[in-house]
């Protein structure tokens, strides 16, 4: 009897130990292109928090006498039409970009989320009513309704990144509501109502962090898309207003210089390619990791 009791202790010890959110982050880790994509991630964000300090030139500084010259030692990405140094361009334009990328998608998350949860858990007429709201914006591209209420709100970058979350939100309120209307039926949430929980409690409480898994998947996508979008609207001058440098603009000015000066171009091309592709690898890895059907 006594062996027993100590194995079974044994056991329940490990299996404290072994929590789901373990497991995940080491099928996490053993996933080399979502580290190469975490790696990368990483680097711009710290790239775009210490960018007074790794540029080598002010983002708006000006040279008449080095305009539009190649890459050299003193202006590693060379100079745009204005004699500004494309690399301090670049690195400041890291903090528009991640910064629409993140604050799109917390918006999305703020009103999609919630509204994701009140439909599906109440359901009935009100749900009727939202996903027909819902399905409306859907019918309009992402991008093409991102541009009309960035045209609405005006051109600056808060107003972009208010129409880019807004655009977003519908993808976070079906997929919310999808996982709550199969997660409300289980048994734990069953036996929460039966003992005489409060709604907000069962929510908030058992609903909500057994959803979270897909809706993290889903906002680290959303984040690669945001920021291509702002990148857009920089480009199509609904967004960051220049000086003030972004990718977006970077390329929209390089566009008439393709053939005098191609390093304007390649160099935000480059960075938005490498970004988005780091965010999707690191999406497609916590994917991989957070569903239990992949060892």
């Amino acid at each position: 009897m006594t062996a027993i009791l100590v194995d079974r202790e044994t056991s329940l010890a490990e299996g404290s130990d072994d929590q789901p959110w373990r497991r995940a982050m080491r099928r996490l880790v053993r996933r080399r292109g979502a580290m190469v994509g975490l790696a990368v991630v990483v680097f711009f964000v710290l790239i775009a928090v210490f960018a007074p300090l790794v540029a080598p030139y002010a983002p708006t500084a000006t040279d008449w006498g080095a305009v539009r010259k190649a890459p050299t030692l003193a202006h590693w990405f060379g100079t745009d039409e204005i004699g500004r140094d494309v690399l301090s361009r670049v690195i400041f334009g890291a903090r528009a970009s991640l910064m629409a990328g993140v604050v799109s998608v917390l918006i999305s998350l703020s009103f999609g989320v919630p509204l994701g949860l009140l439909s599906g858990y109440v359901g009935g007429f009100l749900d009727g009513v939202l996903m027909r709201i819902v399905d409306a914006m859907l019918a309009c591209p992402f991008l093409i309704l991102a541009i009309a209420l960035a045209a609405f709100l005006g051109p600056n970058l808060t107003n972009a990144m208010i129409a880019i979350g807004i655009s977003a939100m519908p993808a976070f309120v079906r997929l919310t509501r999808a996982q709550t209307l199969s997660t409300k039926v289980e048994d734990y949430v069953e036996a929460a109502k039966a003992v005489g929980n409060p709604h907000i409690r069962i929510v908030l409480r058992h609903i909500l962090p057994n959803i979270l898994a897909p809706i993290m998947v889903q906002a680290t996508l959303a984040i690669a898309a945001a920021i291509i979008a702002e990148a857009s609207l920089s480009f199509l001058g609904l967004g960051q207003q220049p000086p003030a440098p972004s990718w977006g603009s970077m390329l929209n000015t390089a566009k008439n210089f393709l053939d005098q000066a191609p390093w304007m171009a390649w160099w935000p091309g480059l960075a938005i390619f490498v970004v988005v592709l780091s965010f999707n690898l690191l999406g497609d890895g916590l994917r991989d990791a957070l569903d239990p059907r992949h060892r």
